[in-house]
């Protein structure tokens, strides 16, 4: 009998230990799950601070009329409401072609993403200005030259036979500026992504100026002649997260005091303001100048 108690205490002490091991192990069973780093999505395009774009396009520009005032030895007189208009080059290899890149009417940007969705653009807008040859312009002023004096009639000029007056900013009307861009993604698919901007910009003009008056030898030469402002919109078509379509409308102020209208250092210059409007398309490349996994 006592060996069947001992036998009996034995078993039961060993059916609660292994009770209370199992208990233990499933108290105290540490669940290991494998790592997996968080994978970083690439950004959308002309959206993350850091990203970069470049762009190179051609344009058409529209000038408002404006008045041109001249001095210099022997004169000081203004022409009124001169008409003015581009002048783009006749489509060909020249388009295309490195060599003779600043024939045309182009615009160059590069712009740098300083916070999300907002850009520092820096830009060049070559445009060609003309004054309309064929014009009857109203006349004030004072002109010593009997000669083109006499050009004067009832306080005009007909400016047609060029021997008055020839006046271009055709190498060209250029404006260097500095704008601030506000991006928004419309459309995200796949490969495709349709970007809005818009945007306002400042800077300075910086023309090579044709012009000959009086007969005079013609002042050709690139100098710092003013400034300009303007507000931009554009739409951005970019393929497979890099290449992009832009196209992009204008309109601005320029105000010039200082065009030189002699070859030399003589004091003769003029100055004028006006309204232009322009619009443009091209191709770009944005890229990130962040890794992203």
């Amino acid at each position: 009998m006592k060996k069947l108690l001992v036998v009996g205490i034995m078993m039961s002490g060993f059916a609660f230990g292994q009770v209370k091991k199992d208990t233990l192990d499933k108290e105290y069973k540490l669940e290991v799950t494998p790592y997996k780093a968080e994978k970083k999505e690439k950004p959308l395009p002309l959206s993350k601070k850091g990203q970069v774009f470049v762009f190179y396009g051609w344009n058409r520009g529209a000038f408002s009329n404006s008045d041109i005032h001249f001095t210099g030895n022997g004169y000081d007189f203004q022409l009124n409401n001169v008409q003015a208009r581009d002048k783009p080059t006749k489509f060909g290899i020249v388009y295309i072609d490195p060599s003779w890149f600043t024939v045309t009417q182009y615009n160059f940007r590069i712009g740098y993403f300083i916070k999300d969705n907002l850009a520092l653009v820096l830009g060049i807008d070559h445009m060609k200005y003309v004054m309309k040859q064929d014009q009857t312009a109203n006349f004030s002023g004072t002109i010593s030259d009997p000669k083109y004096a006499a050009m004067v009639q009832n306080g005009q000029v007909n400016l047609a036979d060029s021997q008055f007056l020839t006046f271009e900013h055709t190498d060209g009307l250029n404006y260097e500026n500095l704008g601030l861009e506000k991006y928004k993604n419309l459309i995200h698919k796949k490969n495709i992504d349709l970007v809005w901007s818009y945007g306002a910009g400042i800077g300075v003009m910086f023309p090579k100026s044709n012009i000959k008056l009086f007969g005079n030898e013609r002042s050709d030469r690139f100098h710092v002649a003013g400034m300009g402002t303007d507000l931009r919109t554009s739409l951005n078509m970019v393929f497979w997260k890099n290449w992009m379509i832009r196209a992009e409308a204008k309109a601005g102020y320029i105000n010039m005091w200082d065009i030189k209208t002699t070859l030399n250092n003589k004091p003769d210059k003029a100055r004028q303001d006006f309204v232009f409007g322009q619009v443009l398309a091209g191709v770009g490349y944005t890229f990130n100048t962040k890794k992203y996994n």
